[in-house]
């Protein structure tokens, strides 16, 4: 695995296996409204590098952010939950 350094960490879950090494990871985030103070729910999928883990559909991940590996990947697999 690639040392990354400082960098943000999420908690995830697998959504899809594109490549070998590329998987995609939809990360929830709860709110407020600010007016209407009910809670909604945000959803945001990332396209994350993995290496040496074994990652299915369904599996809960730890990513964090990196430098850029390629167009659109810019995180990588820490650990499966």
């Amino acid at each position: 695995m690639k040392k990354t350094t400082g960098g943000r960490e999420f908690t995830g879950k697998v959504v899809g296996l594109s490549t070998k090494n590329t998987i995609k990871v939809e990360l929830v985030r709860l709110y407020r409204h600010p007016m209407y103070k009910k809670i909604l729910r945000k959803t945001k999928n990332f396209l994350c590098h993995v290496e040496g883990i074994d990652c299915r559909v369904g599996d809960t991940v730890v990513i964090k952010e990196t430098k850029p590996i390629s167009k659109n990947k810019h995180f990588l697999v820490i650990k499966k939950v």
